[in-house]
């Protein structure tokens, strides 16, 4: 569903009918599209997004934006995208034409525009939908800037010392062995403990992305012993 200030599916539709029976019109002093020259990040399309997307955010976060010329709230939206990523150099800003780009848009399950979706290691990480206020935005692009989700974990273990076999799991990168002793302790532990387990175990699927296998798995079985 989309967020505050989104357009729908079907508002796509009516906008696209009013497009063929009305003539292209632009207001005094207006651009219906800023010049390319003047717009900060790239446009990416079916045959690049792999390539500037998915393969780049093994480098750096790459902020996605989901749009077309002819959705009002995408245009508030990309001037404070535009602002706040260039605020902060370890980000990239792309940009996919939904109408143009119709597979990437079927892929991602955009059903709203503008959709912003971050990506980190080749998925998602992150995503609103709808335009949003610039606090707002500024909030999300901080977010990506920091350490990963699994990162964050095994930092706060190796502070903290406890948890060793979960530790040395997550620093072999089996993830599936250190969810599984984390479910363990969850099923018998209680009070502050138990909180602590799931806010480990909610950070790695966050880490893993809320789609994957694992967490899908891991995620019914925690609100299985928990609840």
């Amino acid at each position: 569903m989309p967020g505050t200030g989104g357009v729908t599916i079907r508002e796509q539709i009516v906008h696209r009918l009013a497009a063929k029976r009305l003539p292209s019109m632009v207001g005094a002093g207006r651009e219906s599209t800023p010049p390319a020259g003047r717009r900060r990040g790239v446009d990416v399309t079916d045959e690049t997004f792999y390539v500037e997307v998915v393969r780049r955010s093994h480098e750096t976060p790459v902020v996605v934006d989901f749009w077309a010329d002819w959705c009002g709230p995408c245009k508030a939206l990309e001037p404070v995208l535009e602002r706040e990523v260039a605020a902060r150099p370890g980000l990239v800003l792309a940009r996919v034409d939904v109408d143009a780009n119709r597979a990437l848009a079927d892929h991602y399950g955009i059903r709203g525009i503008p959709a912003v979706k971050a990506f980190r290691d080749g998925r998602v990480v992150a995503e609103f939908t709808g335009a949003q206020s610039p606090h707002s935005v500024a909030a999300f692009l901080d977010g990506l800037l920091g350490p990963a989700a699994a990162e964050r974990v095994i930092e706060e273990l190796r502070e903290r010392g406890d948890r060793p076999a979960v530790l040395e799991a997550l620093e072999a990168g089996d993830h599936e062995r250190a969810l599984e002793l984390l479910l363990e302790e969850a099923r018998t532990s209680a009070g502050d403990e138990r909180d602590d387990v799931r806010r480990l175990m909610v950070s790695l699927f966050e880490a893993l992305g809320q789609d994957n296998e694992l967490s899908v798995k891991y995620r019914r079985a925690l609100a299985t012993a928990l609840y």
